[in-house]
């Protein structure tokens, strides 16, 4: 990783090259209560933009440690989402997987960091693409997940491009 770069701004509609990462202890996920956007004050795992010359592995390890402080040697990739709106959300987010013991996390400047119990992740605001995430997790298969929103931000469909299988809409 380089100590300064310049990064340019990223045209409209362009999508943005992130990563997930999930955090995950027995049945128990670490999620962060977002403080700002996108998603604010839902819970998502931790994640976020590649570094130039960064490898989404090496840049899901990263955000890893610095919104949780939580360093992990080993991340499983799972799957791909890519999601498409008419505004500036437009991402592909490579989605990995570190299995840990529980643990503490650090305070994160991106919000709150919680253990929430798979069972319970239907009853917290979560965006709508992330309970299939945690589904195919729990049920070990991977994914490649592909969604459209309109321009409210609402999801017309979510389709798993692996098994052609629409999951909304």
């Amino acid at each position: 990783m380089l100590d300064t770069y310049y990064q340019p701004p990223v045209a409209e509609g362009i999508k943005k090259v992130a990563t997930i990462c999930i955090l995950r202890s027995g049945e128990h996920f670490l999620l962060l209560k977002r403080n700002k956007e996108p998603n604010k004050n839902l819970y998502t795992p931790l994640g976020g933009k590649l570094d130039p010359f960064e490898t989404p592995l090496n840049a899901a390890i990263r955000e890893t440690w610095e919104e949780s402080g939580i360093k992990v040697q080993h991340m499983e990739f799972k799957g791909i989402l890519t999601e498409t709106s008419p505004k500036k959300y437009n991402w592909i987010s490579y989605v990995y997987l570190a299995d840990i013991e529980w643990q503490m996390p650090n305070d994160s400047p991106e919000g709150e960091l919680e253990w929430i119990h798979f069972n319970q992740l239907l009853q917290i605001p979560t965006p709508k693409t992330d309970w299939f995430i945690y589904k195919y997790i729990q049920e070990h298969k991977k994914f490649i997940f592909n969604a459209e929103y309109d321009e409210e931000m609402n999801i017309q469909w979510l389709v798993d491009e692996l098994t052609e299988e629409k999951l909304i809409g």
